[in-house]
This record gives C-alpha cells, structure tokens and sequence, in this order.
C-alpha cells in the first residue's frame, strides 16, 4: 500500500524532542506521508505567498482590488453547486471553538455545541508540544478515550455520550513547522497538522459515521483554495479513500479573499462545507492590507462593530454566495467569558451576544461561533427559534443582495462617529503585550477582560498602533490639535506595562522579571515602532518558542 512508502525518510530530519508518546504520531510511516505532502505541495506554497506580496505593492501602488475578470465565468455560470454535505454537517446552528488543549477539548466537546472546532492556529501557541500533543488528544478524542485529571481541583474528565462534531483547523499557508525539516527545509505548518491529523484518523472518522472535516484558515484567493484542493486530492488517493471525504469550511479573514468568495467555492466544490466570517482576523486584514493608502485609520477597535460599512458588506456577500452555491454560511465569534464575579457584567453580555446572534440569523447565517460552553444555549436559543424543525437555513438565497452595489463597500472604512482614543491605544498596548506573553509561554488562547482572546487580538492591537502613528490624519478624539507621536504612544506603553507590573505584584510568587512579559513588551515595541511592517507577529516571534 502506498502509506508504507519510506524512501523520503533519508531527506527527513526531527528537531524536536521525539517523546515514546510521540512516536505514536511520529511513525516513520506517517513522517512518509509528510515527506511527500511537502515535496509536491511546498514550492507551489511559497508560490502563492509570493503572489500575497505582490498583491500588497499593487495596493501599495493605488491599484485597489476588485473582482477578477478571468473568473467571471465561474461567477456568472449559475449551473454549479458544491457537493452534497454530509448528514452530520447539516446541523451547525452552535459551533464552539479552542484550542487542542486536553481539557478544554474534553469540555468543548461535552458542551451541547454542534460542532467543535479544535485548533492548531491561532489560539494555538505552536510550540512543538502544543503540536503533537495536539496530535495525540485529537486521536484520542476520535476514538473516545480522552481523559484528563485535573489534580489541582482534583477533578476527572471524560466525554459524555453525545458529543459535538468535530471540525480541526491546521495553520495557514504562511507558517512553518520549524521542528521538521524535509530536503533541509521546514515542512508547511498546515500540512503538517492536516497530513498528521489525516493519516492517523481519516479511516476512523469514516468507520464512525463520520469523516476528516477541516477550517482552513487565512485564504487569500482561490489560488490558495485551490492548493488545499490538491493537497486533499493527493491525502484521499494516498489513504485509499473515496475522493470527497474530506470536507473543507474555509474562514473568510482576509479582506482579499472577499473579491474572490464564489471562486473559492468552485475551487473545494468537491470538498466544501461552508464559509465562516472571521470576524477579528478580517479586521485586522483589513488594516494590514489598505494601511499605507486610507486617508482616514479605522478607530479604537470597539467601535468597528459588525454593522459598519465593510463588515456588514462581507458578511452579505458569503451568505449571498455560500446558500448560491449550496454551502453553509457559518457567523462570526462571541468571545465573552463569564466571570463568577458580577453577575450583571454577564447578564449585559449574554444580551449583547443574543442580540450579535440575532443579526446573524436574520441575515441568513446557518449557525455561528462562540468561545465559551456558557454561550451555546443562549446562541442555540435564537438559531432554534430561528430554523423551527430545520436544521439550517440554506434555502434563503438573498436575493436581496445586489453583488456589485454591495461589493462597493467591501473597501469603506468610513466609521460614522468613529475616533481614536486615549482608552483605545491604551487597551491596544495592554492586551497586546497580554496576549504575546501568553503565546509565548505557550498558551494561544488566553482569557484578558472577560474575553477569549486568540492571535488575532494581537495582531489588530499591533497593527492599528504602527498604522495610527505612520498616518498623519491619526487624531486622538478627531481632533486635528491632538497628533497621534511616537513620544505619546511610548508613554502610554510604559505606563500600560507599568500597570500590568502592579498587577502581577500582587502575586507574591510570580517572578516578573524572569516571566514572558519583558520579551513580549519588548516585541510589541519593534512591532509598532518600526519602519518596515511585518506580516504576522507570530512569523516574528516564532523562534522564541
């Protein structure tokens, strides 16, 4: 059979520490299988990273992004739909969402969700731990094994009978796996977390009733859908599997792949499941791609709500063509955590998230995402009100959605009443240092506020900071007295952390010095105060894990 093919092992080389655990995962057979998703698939990936460059310096240039004329036939061509998806599928009203920590998968899976989205990305710190442990709770989760004694509280975990669906999000194109190095060269980190996670547990799935159902993550044009495409085509003939087996829900976070959402579709007909509207990455993107050519910044984060023009444009357009099409379109995160503390902080939160989740079954969402097992009734309460008996709402085609008028806001960033202020640039520097030092302790997902924050937290709070100073039309309150200077935000960073300090000397035993915080603040520093933008945080300060 061809999954007992070793040849590649001779070019393959392990970095981190191989535990007697983790040769369960790391089998020279499944290395194999690595060794050969890398070869055929890796040089087309940098390809297409390469193509995400160029595309930056046409924006760069003023040539702004629109609908692509050499796919307009695919647009137009009203005949296509994905394929059938599976009955286990049909149902996604609640999704919860978190890393492929032990516990908390045990909890998410117990949490009468629908589905449970387990994550490599970015609520995952991907030190090589988090990866192949990952890799071990996930076969154990499959196969209902899964437990977890938590000795503090002195308290086990197991799975209930019923359990949520389970959905696995591997890294995006643009992250590596450090740790394995095939012809000398670091493996892709999604093809290294799909091709782990499919080999061990693909046939398991489907002995079960179920199958290898993916989210990919930070897409950019159909091209990249395209790649995953193949990658899937390559797995299933490789694991001997009907072609069609994997199903694929792609997160809509990049404002790019916007322009591009039937394209993508008709690129994973084969394989697609859905679209997701990822909220907080898409703003980030938003700011990340257009930073260098608004007149005016987007304001405090708070205030770039799912209603202002270019999120309420994006989110009709994937309902609009996900229900065309035949796929599920899946709504965005709640990210509140209950506090134990204050009673009416959560009942103001919990109306807040019921009133987001209202909006979304009344644009035609087919379910969507929350971060906490507290959530899922009072998300599931508006979608069961919403669906009655069905179990989703994929027949509402939003007619109503003119594409072209409403594509036309994709790139409005005008936020009526929308300011820069003292509180929002503070709160940028301190969760921003919070959540890095987090993810550099190995932690990816990490509550701060009563929010379940991820890496998109991070990267928004860096990112709003370089492009508020690097723009001269950046005010605080929208006063043209009141310029946004370096000098400013350096006194405002050292008095955020100052205050994060305080806090932590609170802790008699926390050793603040020797902590992650230090190298986090010193990391946010040259990711806001630098010339030169970079891409992604956590390329930058992935060697420090």
């Amino acid at each position: 059979m061809s999954n007992t093919k070793s040849e590649p092992l001779a070019n393959l080389e392990v970095k981190g520490k191989v535990t007697p655990e983790f040769e369960k995962i790391l089998t020279p057979e499944a290395l194999s299988f690595l060794a050969e998703l890398h070869q055929k698939f890796d040089a087309r990936r940098h390809e297409l990273l390469e193509k995400r460059n160029k595309r930056q310096e046409d924006i760069n240039n003023g040539i702004m992004p629109t609908f692509l004329s050499e796919t307009k036939h695919i647009r137009e061509d009203k005949t296509w739909k994905v394929a059938p998806i599976p009955k286990d599928l049909q149902d996604r009203r609640v999704e919860i969402t978190g890393p492929v920590e032990r516990k908390m998968m045990i909890n998410a899976l117990n949490s009468g969700a629908n589905i449970f989205m387990t994550d490599f990305e970015d609520s995952n710190s991907p030190t090589w731990e988090n990866a192949v442990q990952g890799q071990i709770n996930c076969y154990d989760a499959i196969r209902r094994t899964i437990t977890f004694h938590d000795a503090k509280k002195g308290k086990d975990y197991k799975l209930n009978e019923d359990v949520a669906v389970l959905l696995a999000r591997p890294r995006g194109w643009h992250l590596n796996e450090k740790n394995l190095l095939i012809d000398g060269k670091p493996i892709s980190g999604g093809l290294f977390d799909f091709g782990l996670y499919m080999f061990h547990n693909a046939k398991e799935l489907v002995a079960r009733g179920s199958g290898p159902y993916f989210y990919l993550p930070k897409i950019e044009s159909h091209l990249e859908a395209r790649l995953w495409n193949e990658a899937f085509v390559f797995a299933q003939n490789y694991l001997e599997i009907p072609q069609g087996t994997i199903k694929a829900t792609v997160l809509l976070e990049t404002i790019m792949a916007s322009f591009e959402i039937e394209e993508i579709l008709y690129e994973l007909k084969d394989h697609m499941a859905g679209i997701n509207a990822g909220r907080w990455d898409y703003i980030f993107s938003a700011i990340k791609k257009f930073r260098n050519v608004v007149k005016n910044p987007l304001p405090d984060r708070s205030q770039i709500t799912m209603t202002v023009p270019f999120m309420r444009a994006y989110t009709e357009l994937l309902v609009k063509g996900c229900h065309t099409r035949g796929a599920h379109a899946i709504g965005g995160m709640s990210a509140f955590i209950p506090t134990r503390h204050d009673e009416e902080i959560n009942k103001q939160a919990f109306e807040k998230v019921r009133k987001d989740k209202e909006r979304e079954a009344n644009d035609g969402f087919d379910g969507s995402w929350v971060a906490h097992p507290d959530l899922v009734k009072v998300a599931k309460d508006v979608f069961d009100a919403k669906f009655g008996d069905k179990p989703n709402q994929k027949d509402r085609l939003r007619e109503d959605v003119n594409i072209e008028e409403t594509a036309k806001d994709l790139t409005n960033f005008d936020i009526e009443g929308g300011k820069i202020t003292d509180a929002g640039i503070r709160m940028n520097f301190n969760v921003g240092i919070r959540y890095i030092a987090s993810w550099l302790d190995g932690v990816g997902a990490a509550a701060i506020f009563n929010l379940m924050e991820d890496a998109a937290t991070a990267e928004i709070s860096r990112t709003q900071l370089w492009q508020w100073l690097n723009n001269p039309n950046a005010v605080l309150d929208g006063d043209s007295s009141k310029p946004i200077t370096e000098e400013y935000l350096r006194k405002c960073m050292e008095e955020e952390y100052q205050s994060i300090k305080d806090e932590a000397a609170q802790y008699p035993n926390f050793d603040f010095a020797n902590s992650k915080f230090p190298k986090a603040k010193e990391l946010m520093e040259q990711l806001v105060f630098t010339q030169e933008y970079k891409d992604f945080l956590t390329t930058e300060a992935y060697h420090l894990i």
